[in-house]
């Protein structure tokens, strides 16, 4: 698995009621073929991140095939789970 393109917003709580900030991220993902996520228009990964004291960490996430939008119901594996906050904490910062 591999982040060919993202784009990250953060989420603005005009009411301050979520404590600390909240990010959005779209990932585009590239996928081996031979990977059960496998679909040929694409993968998106959309990742909400939470913020507290400076530390980065998913709150959800939702995986979706592009051509026709459709949320796909499978699970990342820590690995990939750890890989992907690791790349949202990294553009973070750079903001």
């Amino acid at each position: 698995m591999e982040i060919t393109q993202f784009s990250m917003e953060e989420i603005l709580d005009p009411t301050n009621i979520i404590e600390g900030k909240r990010y959005e991220f779209i990932l585009d993902i590239e996928i081996d073929e031979e990977d059960e996520l496998f679909h040929e228009a694409g993968i998106e990964i959309r990742v909400l991140i939470g913020e507290k004291a400076d530390e980065p960490y998913i709150l959800n996430y939702f995986i979706m095939e592009k051509a026709e939008g459709e949320y796909l119901d499978f699970a990342l594996e820590d690995d990939e789970l750890e890989g992907i906050l690791a790349f949202c904490k990294e553009e973070i910062t750079k903001s």
